[in-house]
Order: structure tokens, then C-alpha cells, then sequence
């Protein structure tokens, strides 16, 4: 067997750019083969179900990176609630590229994404607002307003990815994650 042109990393990180930048509906097979620099019957061989296994494979890849450098590290036992959340926070900005990446939860949601993909969407906000919950409930907040932190944070998270890219501004995301820092510590 050849060895494979792009490894399974690369690949994926090719397909969720491309995803996030032109949603479900507007990336096309040849722009998913431009990104990653694989012919067609390259990607088919390794996505038979074609663009929504591909898109289906992002979401996984980066549910799985969420939950070990976002989920597990604000809710890390043994450290501080503020180094948790700072790390966290690091870390979310890492996975927006500093708000210039739109979130892929919001690239599927739009047209028919939102049809095949609601229960992966739906499920990865749950885990966010429980994570962030959870948080909340370790520095002794009530459950009712570890509650409402967790889904005004995800709210603002999202809100400012989607204002930042509208104003062509990144600091709105960065002023944001540091706002939902100090909500916190």
C-alpha cells in the first residue's frame, strides 16, 4: 500500500478551514480537494460518504480537541480555578485562532448543515455549557447561576467570534474572553 499523500492531522485541519470559511452548502468538492491538495477520488477513498462524512470527521476531530484542551483543563483537579480558566481561555483562543476562525458549529449550522448536523451542534453547546457549569460549581458558585455564567459565556464566546469577523476586528474577542475571565476570578 502507498504511504498517504497528507496525514490524517493535516487533512482534517485542510477540511475544517475550508468548512468554516465557506459553510456546508458552499464548500464544493473541488474547493475540499483544493484545500487539501487531493484529488477527488483521493478524498472519496478516504470519505466514501463523501462531503458530509468529511464534515462529520471535523466535528469529531474538533470535539475531541475541545474536550482534552478546553473541558479537561477548566476543569483540571489539583490547580487553581484562575490558572483553569486562564489555560482554558488560552486555549479557546487558540482554537479561533485568536478570532479570526469562525466556529465550525456555526460554518454547519447554516441551510441543509443544520438538518444533517443539529444533533452534533446541539450535543457540543450541551457539553460547553456543562463544562462551563461545572466550573462554576467548583469555585462554589449555586447551580443556578453556574448555570446562567455558562450560558452567557457561550453566548459571548460565540456572539464575539461572529462580531469580530464582522468588523474585521479581533480585539472585540479578545477583550471578550478577558471580560469572561474577570466574570469568573
Amino acid at each position: 500500500m502507498r504511504p498517504q499523500k497528507v496525514n490524517d492531522d493535516e487533512l482534517i485541519t485542510s477540511l475544517s478551514k475550508i468548512l468554516r470559511t465557506h459553510g456546508y452548502e458552499g464548500t464544493s468538492l473541488k474547493d475540499l480537494s483544493d484545500s487539501t491538495g487531493l484529488k477527488k477520488a483521493s478524498l472519496y477513498h478516504r470519505f466514501p460518504n463523501g462531503k458530509k462524512e468529511m464534515a462529520q470527521s471535523v466535528l469529531n476531530h474538533t470535539g475531541k480537541w475541545v474536550a482534552d484542551n478546553i473541558f479537561n483543563v477548566l476543569n483540571k483537579e489539583g490547580e487553581t480555578a484562575e490558572s483553569r480558566l486562564k489555560n482554558a481561555l488560552l486555549q479557546i483562543q487558540k482554537l479561533y485562532n485568536g478570532g479570526l476562525d469562525s466556529c465550525i458549529f456555526r460554518a454547519l449550522s447554516m441551510q441543509n448543515g443544520m438538518d444533517l448536523f443539529s444533533d452534533n451542534i446541539s450535543n457540543g453547546m450541551k457539553e460547553w455549557l456543562e463544562a462551563f457549569k461545572n466550573f462554576g460549581l467548583s469555585i462554589h458558585l449555586s447551580e443556578h447561576l453556574a448555570e446562567e455564567k455558562a450560558m452567557q459565556t457561550l453566548i459571548d464566546i460565540q456572539g464575539s467570534l461572529v462580531v469580530s469577523k464582522g468588523l474585521q476586528d479581533t480585539t472585540i474577542f479578545e477583550n471578550t474572553l478577558k471580560k469572561i475571565e474577570d466574570k469568573y476570578i
